[in-house]
């Protein structure tokens, strides 16, 4: 399966956060601000955002003397013991606080094998989930999930995915018609998050930002009610400013 990965701010914020993070790794008596800027080629506006995140998320942890060492949220990954719990809960911690965030229910999604597949979401009483009424692995056309992992493949990909899953008429709203749906995810920038206005469900509109880890296609969802529509685009700007924390938890 060939993949159409053009980098997006978050993984630019990843990227630059796992600099930080093995710089500080390779100095076990600690590492000074300075120090790092010069390591890692960083300005000193842009490493003092990323160690402020990298701190709040027990990544890293800076010391009396203002040097800095690695926290224990990164010891708990590294460990071959419990990895694979921490992991999940790291990640279960960012959707928590994003969710808080945007005030939506958030998902993320993975394209594993030539199918859709939710791993991970978080929900509340004033921020319900989608309710699953057609599987999602089936209905890619239709959602916002389902159409920024599909953007993410190559045309051949996306004709594969399509052939094997005709696109069903879910609502009035749904686009049906191969070309059509085709063309607009080839149209699609990268950077601008995909929406899903009723296509899927009547009384639910939904946007994801896509999320790069290595080779994986993957992305970062939110839904809302459909009376809370008019927060969509800003909830979803706020989604794609605010990945980067859970898009590092991936690439650990």
């Amino acid at each position: 399966m060939a993949l159409m990965h053009e980098p997006t701010a978050p993984y630019h914020s990843a990227q630059d956060a796992l600099r930080v993070l093995e710089t500080v790794a390779q100095h076990a008596a600690g590492v000074t601000g300075g120090e790092l800027s010069r390591a890692t080629r960083l300005g000193p506006e842009r490493l003092t955002a990323l160690l402020r995140m990298l701190r709040r998320e027990g990544y890293v942890e800076q010391g009396g003397d203002g040097a800095y060492v690695t926290g224990d949220a990164l010891a708990r990954l590294g460990s071959a013991r419990g990895r694979d719990q921490a992991l999940r809960d790291k990640i279960q911690q960012n959707l928590d606080r994003l969710r808080d965030t945007v005030g939506a229910a958030v998902y993320i999604s993975r394209y594993i094998d030539g199918e859709v597949e939710v791993t991970h979401y978080a929900d509340g009483p004033t921020t319900p989930a989608v309710h699953e009424w057609v599987d999602f692995r089936y209905s890619a056309h239709a959602t916002a999930v389902g159409k920024s992992l599909l953007t993410q493949l190559d045309h051949n990909a996306r004709r594969d995915h399509l052939a094997r899953h005709r696109p069903a008429r879910l609502t009035s709203r749904t686009i049906t018609s191969d070309r059509v749906l085709l063309s607009r995810l080839a149209a699609q920038p990268p950077t601008v998050p995909v929406l899903d206005l009723q296509e899927y469900a009547i009384g639910t509109v939904c946007a994801a930002v896509p999320i790069t880890a290595g080779s994986a296609v993957g992305c970062l969802a939110l839904s809302l009610p459909v009376e809370h529509a008019h927060r969509l685009r800003r909830a979803a700007d706020q989604l794609n400013r605010s990945a980067a924390p859970v898009l590092l938890s991936l690439a650990i």
